[in-house]
């Protein structure tokens, strides 16, 4: 084969590729329904001065983008055990957000702007709070982080 034809070659089979990639490089709720696990570390601004939160949990999310499921959380040394409920809405990009509702004994305790990207094929999940709110609408300032995994893909 000649030098001409071989980089004719690779540059077709280069383009193929690439072309076969970017079609597929988008993300939608089809895509990242499934079954997660998460864990969140972050600090809880109060008046009487700053809190650290950390929680774990798992929710199940169909390709809807909703969402339910349960966490074990802890700030300043209580712990508590949360259901939670939203919606996701996920981007072509793999950029998402979603307001999580956080109930104990069915009352809702807080709800959280949470803005989402997905990485690794939508098998994997970063997110930060963007705001906190209680039910009387009272903002609680945060910093709180998440990172969760795609456990098993949702049927």
């Amino acid at each position: 084969m000649s030098t001409k034809s071989t980089l004719i070659t690779l540059t077709i089979l280069l383009l193929t590729a690439s072309l076969s990639f970017a079609g597929n490089g988008h993300c939608s709720a089809a895509m990242t329904a499934g079954v997660w696990d998460y864990t969140y570390t972050g600090t809880i601004f109060t008046p009487n001065g700053p809190l650290p939160a950390a929680s774990l949990g798992h929710y199940s999310q169909d390709s809807a983008g909703n969402v339910t499921g349960s966490q074990v959380r802890s700030v300043a040394g209580a712990s508590g055990v949360d259901v939670i409920s939203a919606t996701i809405s996920v981007q072509r990009d793999c950029t998402a957000s979603a307001v999580v509702g956080v109930y104990v004994n069915g009352q809702l305790q807080r709800a959280a702007n949470v803005a989402f990207v997905f990485d690794s094929d939508g098998n994997h999940m970063r997110a930060i709070f963007q705001s906190l709110t209680l039910p009387d609408g009272t903002n609680i300032p945060v910093v709180i982080t998440i990172e969760g995994n795609k456990l098993f893909p949702k049927d």
